[in-house]
């Protein structure tokens, strides 16, 4: 059967439609209200947060407020939202954006046309796409080391990746796990300096170089993982209870891509403006910022995302 496709009258009456529930399509919200757009956030998962909820660590790079975590500072930002949140459509998804007309297309089939649109949608974590990935999701695959450190105490765990993610990961673990693998596929890291001489003189971390995981292997739970040598045929198979993946992230920008210039990566490129190559169209945040995908940042690219369409208008 085929979805109704309709548009309601308050859907007609929108000057800016935000898709993206994190901390800079948040901003934007809190911006476009606070300028006196008419404004409407469209949000796919039942509350807002995007990567605040994968963060267990404290956060204390964000100027004026310091937390124990993402749950935390999401309370803080939609307090700051006040009437602001009943501007907000949950648990629906972007199927396609129509540029020209500035309509964005919903699953359920409910257009929604606005005079500008913002685009937030983030990032998400980089897969290896290996077998046995989808399989032990949940089940010896960690999504946080911060958040599983005191399960793991006693216990090997195999961390891969090369930056800081991985690297301060492996430091937070050593601190309770048995062994600690930290497995990459070059020679090199891309780690800071400090984070790698700390790592390196950490007895209980095995630096394992020039390598890649190619398999996940178990029964009810993770128990191995093969490794490979890029240098030899050398294959190794590695007894480990829990497993990292910090190999970086990418952007979700299908939904713009073939609509807007998106870099190499996939990012989208936007001015100082936050405008993309399309006008009216503006995208802000971790989606267009391989740079410094901070919450500062994000924050500031929403409030600017709003003052540029707030001109627009104004002309």
């Amino acid at each position: 059967m085929t979805k109704s496709r309709k548009k309601t009258a308050s859907d007609k009456a929108i000057d800016v439609s935000i898709v993206g529930g994190g901390p800079a399509g948040i901003s934007a919200l809190l911006w476009a209200r606070k300028l006196g757009l008419r404004s409407l956030l469209i949000e796919r998962e039942a509350e807002l947060g995007g990567q605040l909820h994968s963060i267990f660590n404290p956060i204390t790079d964000y100027p004026g407020r310091e937390t124990r975590g993402g749950g935390e500072m999401l309370r803080h930002f939609k307090k700051s939202l006040g009437d602001a949140g009943r501007s907000i459509i949950f648990g629906s998804s972007v199927e396609k954006i129509d540029v020209q007309r500035r309509e964005l297309c919903l699953a359920s089939g409910r257009l929604i046309q606005a005079k500008a649109i913002i685009l937030a949608m983030g990032v998400r974590r980089r897969r290896l796409n290996i077998p046995g990935e989808s399989e032990f999701a949940g089940k010896g695959i960690l999504t946080s080391g911060a958040k599983e450190q005191l399960s793991l105490k006693g216990k090997r765990v195999a961390i891969v990746g090369g930056g800081d993610a991985a690297f301060e990961n492996a430091l937070i673990l050593s601190k309770a796990a048995k062994r600690v693998y930290l497995i990459h596929r070059r020679a090199e890291f891309r780690a800071r300096p400090e984070f790698v001489s700390r790592v390196q003189n950490n007895k209980r971390i095995e630096i394992v170089n020039d390598s890649l995981v190619t398999s996940i292997a178990g029964d009810d739970r993770l128990r191995s993982i093969c490794v490979k040598e890029k240098t030899s045929p050398a294959i190794r198979d590695l007894e480990v209870d829990a497993l990292l993946i910090r190999i970086g992230v990418q952007p979700n920008s299908e939904l713009a891509r073939g609509k807007v210039t998106l870099d190499a990566a996939g990012y989208i490129i936007v001015d100082s403006r936050c405008q993309t190559s399309q006008p009216n169209l503006f995208a802000v945040g971790d989606i267009a910022n391989p740079l410094s995908p901070t919450l500062a940042t994000s924050a500031g690219t929403g409030a600017s995302a709003a003052q540029s369409a707030v001109k627009l208008f104004s002309r």
